[in-house]
């Protein structure tokens, strides 16, 4: 198939360039890789991302079969994610051109707003109407649910998310969790297809594990700094564990966020064992997964879970609330804990019980990798959005 990918800010280059990110992933890096598989097994690959720099190429080779399109939507230059809405109109218009003149057979929209330009483009006046495929990546009712209202998206983008889900031909669901938020939504049941993140068991391994070659054991939290994360959960965790220690790896939250959680552990009497080390290039991640007893992610809500599956891979396993995609990812007992988000309390009382029992962590680490191999290769999810792309190929034709 000749596939178009939308990703309006989060341009796959940036994964590829190592450039550092929070959680050792993100939507550019589920998108490169994703994109790279697909023209591994044998499709062509388009990726449309907005041009935010002058010095930028139009068009840019990623991997065999796959490119990088820049799209002039607003001034060439860095814009925050949530203030990219006014500029999506000129985004779709310019699909709609591209289009017009060579069609793609589906157009698969990674974020909300990069749903309204590819739509926009798909039901051009003219234009063939292409399939449209979206992936959230988060839902905005969810995120202004658990931020208590201080989600900085546009106003609009419940209802237009809710307007993208109906108009779309096909949507993917990272998570099962997401099915039920969808069908709140309005989105049809028979276009809603899930399918899980990837992870790249080439780059995460379990070679050359260190965890216990220290005094203290060593956690590892992974995480963009930002209070929904549930760092300070972690950090509060930490002070009923007298033999461990935590380090902190990620950006961006602003120093604001970093001071906030330097308190948290001054407060709870655990400074001196808590180390930011700051945001890492994603080459850098899978040593630092590697050298921990156990990760632990706490989040407040969360998609997909992209940490749990990088720390299985390397054969380590995770201390998870259990919200959302964690519910798919971590099997609970299995490759790891899931605790309750929020909860101090019972994530140090799980990461105890699994300190106290290497022969256990061992166990689940092996469970975990085996469960990164058999599930989440890129080769298994590559294959399963295309077929996501073909049912949604099928929808528009009967719609036609």
């Amino acid at each position: 198939m000749k596939v178009a990918m939308i990703s309006e800010h989060a341009s796959p280059l940036a994964a590829v360039e190592e450039e550092p990110d929070a959680a050792g992933g993100g939507q550019h890096v589920f998108v490169a890789d994703l994109a790279a598989e697909l023209g591994r097994q044998g499709h062509d690959v388009t990726v449309y991302t907005r041009r935010d720099s002058p010095a930028l190429r139009e068009r840019v080779r990623l991997a065999p079969r796959v490119t990088v399109e820049h799209v002039p939507a607003g001034p060439a230059e860095p814009i925050a994610r949530h203030a990219l809405l006014p500029w999506m109109h000129d985004f779709g218009r310019h699909l709609g051109r591209r289009w017009a003149a060579d069609p793609p057979d589906v157009a698969h929209a990674h974020f909300w707003m990069s749903g309204l330009a590819a739509i926009q483009a798909a039901q051009a006046p003219g234009a063939r109407r292409v399939p449209v495929v979206q992936t959230y990546h988060a839902l905005g009712a969810v995120m202004r649910r658990h931020e208590c209202g201080r989600d900085a998206s546009p106003a609009s983008r419940v209802r237009l998310e809710r307007a993208i889900g109906r108009a779309a031909d096909g949507v993917i669901a990272t998570c099962s969790d997401e099915i039920a938020e969808l069908a709140a939504m309005g989105v049809p049941g028979d276009r809603v297809h899930v399918v899980p993140y990837g992870v790249d068991l080439g780059l995460f391994t379990p070679e050359d594990r260190t965890a216990g070659r220290r005094g203290r054991h060593r956690l590892v939290v992974v995480s963009r700094l930002v209070e929904r994360k549930g760092v300070d959960t972690a950090i509060r965790a930490l002070a009923h564990l007298p033999d461990a220690e935590l380090a902190v790896a990620g950006g961006p939250g602003g120093e604001p966020e970093i001071r906030r959680l330097r308190a948290v552990a001054r407060h709870a009497g655990v400074a001196g064992r808590v180390e930011f080390l700051g945001r890492l290039a994603r080459a850098e991640v899978p040593a630092l997964l590697r050298s921990a007893a156990l990760v632990v992610t706490l989040p407040w809500y969360e998609p997909f879970g992209m940490v749990p599956l990088e720390a299985m891979a390397c054969g380590v396993p995770v201390v998870a609330s259990a919200v959302g995609g964690h519910l798919d990812t971590v099997a609970d007992g299995v490759t790891g804990v899931l605790v309750p988000p929020r909860d101090p309390d019972s994530a140090a009382r799980a990461i105890r019980a699994l300190l106290d029992d290497p022969a256990k962590r061992a166990a689940m680490g092996f469970a975990g990798l085996e469960r990164a191999r058999d599930r989440h290769a890129w080769s298994r999810v590559a294959a399963g959005t295309a077929d996501v792309y073909r049912h949604a190929a099928a929808v528009r034709q009967v719609a036609a």
